[in-house]
Formats: structure tokens, sequence, C-alpha cells
């Protein structure tokens, strides 16, 4: 019914804290007077560019959620959109966003920080063995 809101409003409240996050490693590069260039060298993958890995999740399980919503017929282009709302039907479409659309959300977000650990481990990985290149030459 409208489990897709509720990782279309993650998405939303993500997509605003990366560019708060963006903004913010911006301007720490700027007093740091380091290049944007060196610093994937040195810091590995930025947060806000690991943040986008969870926008770009959510949006488009989001976009496909909606879209078979509307396939089904759920959701129709006349207030009040949703037709459990119509139908009088409001907590049932509140219990699924509660049940499916929590957990599709927490899904996905679990899926994005198993990422991220794997990300962090290859990129320390690959510091250390800089380094002892770096330690034998």
């Amino acid at each position: 019914m409208a489990c897709f809101l509720v990782p279309g409003t993650e998405a939303i409240v993500t997509t605003i804290v990366t560019a708060v996050v963006k903004h913010k490693e911006k301007k720490h590069l700027k007093e740091a007077h380091i290049e944007t260039k060196d610093i994937s060298e040195k810091i590995g993958t930025k947060f806000s560019t690991k943040l986008g890995w969870l926008n770009k999740m959510l949006w488009g399980g989001s976009a496909l959620l909606a879209f078979e919503h509307v396939w089904h017929g759920e959701v129709i282009p006349v207030f009040p959109f949703l037709t459990a709302v119509k139908e009088g039907e409001a907590a049932g479409m509140l219990h699924e966003m509660g049940t499916a659309g929590v957990t599709m959300a927490v899904l996905v977000t679990a899926a994005w920080a198993g990422m991220v650990v794997v990300s962090s481990v290859i990129e320390k990985r690959q510091a250390q063995n800089e380094d002892t290149k770096e330690v034998k030459a």
C-alpha cells in the first residue's frame, strides 16, 4: 500500500545529511589547504561518498516500490493518492508501513553498513600494503 514511503523518507533525510557532510568536508579541506584529489590517497573514500551509496540504494528501491504500487493500482493519480486512504483502510496502511516499510529501510541500511565495513577493511589493507612496500624500499 504505502511501504515505499518509509525508505523514501529515509532517502530524503540522508540526502540532506549528505549535502551537509559534503559541505563540511569541503570546508575542512579548504581550512587544511588540501587538494581534493590528494585526499582520496590519504584517507580513502570520503564519508559523503559512502552516504551517496545509501542514497542511491534508498532512492532506487523506493522508486521501484512506488512503480510496483502504481502498477497494481494501489497508488492513484487523484487525491488522496493512496487507495487505502480512499477506501478507509488507513490503519492497514499504517501497519504495512510500520512492518514492511521499516523492515525494508532497516535491511537496506544494514546492507549499506556492510558495504562501508568491507570498503574500510579493503582500504586499510591497501594502506598497510603500501606502508610495507615503502619500508622495504
